[in-house]
């Protein structure tokens, strides 16, 4: 336990290191110029965030983003586990369930979207982007989950007489259960940015409009407000998640 808990340490000591010298490098790039204009120093984004006469703006874009990004990823949550479920449990199934998740995961986000707003609508288009990118990796963290099993024990309880959904609910699917948090924390970033991908299509409101927007008006204080607040949201589900995982793991191992 005690070793756990160092190694644990220095990567959170080597985590914050790694930070700070991206932060460090960041700042020079930009109070030199060496990018050109495009790319301003760290504090300067940050004035722009702490600014309080902008935070109705972040708000507003943040919470539209989050709204979205939390109804997609449940969708996505949901539908992968359950399909992944109904691949385990019906073998004959899984070869086609295989093909058609690759399939959709195969066809870029940029060329569904326009798609979606067809057969959707611009405001549900972002939380269908979120759903389809987290669909595919909870499929593929819970099937892998659930094929890695102990063979042994599997084999103990079939001799024993349990059948196939005994078999998963008993053992299976729990021994699944870190596989699956850690897909679940994968997943967190890549709908964030299935999100954002969404809202570059015409959504009323979001951090992808303000990034659009700030683009097409070159206001790159603006731009990189965006970018940063994006970034600060996808870290802190990664880290919350990545917690998850850890309790998940620890009592499942």
């Amino acid at each position: 336990m005690r070793k756990i808990r160092s190694e644990r340490a220095v990567s959170i000591l080597l985590g914050i290191t790694g930070i700070g010298l991206f932060l460090a490098l960041w700042e020079t790039i930009g109070q030199f110029r060496l990018l050109g204009l495009s790319w301003p120093p760290i504090t300067d984004v940050l004035a722009f965030l702490q600014d309080p006469s902008r935070w109705p703006l972040f708000s507003r874009a943040l919470g539209a983003t989050l709204e979205a990004l939390v109804l997609g990823y449940i969708i996505g949550l949901f539908a992968g586990v359950l399909t992944a479920m109904a691949a385990y449990l019906l073998p004959p199934f899984k070869p086609g369930l295989d093909r058609t998740s690759a399939f959709i995961h195969a066809v870029p986000s940029i060329a569904l979207a326009p798609l979606l707003i067809i057969f959707l609508g611009r405001n549900s288009t972002p939380s269908a982007l979120a759903a389809l990118s987290t669909f595919f990796v909870l499929y593929v963290a819970t099937s892998s989950g659930l094929a890695s099993t102990e063979r042994q024990w599997d084999d103990l309880l079939r001799v024993l007489g349990a059948s196939r959904l005994v078999r998963f609910r008993r053992l299976n699917f729990p021994a699944a259960l870190p596989t699956i948090a850690s897909g679940m924390r994968l997943a967190a970033p890549a709908s964030l940015i299935g999100v954002i991908v969404g809202e570059w299509f015409g959504a009323p409101r979001g951090i992808g409009v303000l990034i659009i927007n700030a683009m097409q008006n070159f206001q790159i204080p603006l731009l990189w407000s965006a970018v940063l607040l994006t970034v600060l949201v996808s870290l802190m589900l990664f880290g919350a998640l990545g917690f998850f995982h850890t309790l998940m793991a620890e009592r499942f191992r």
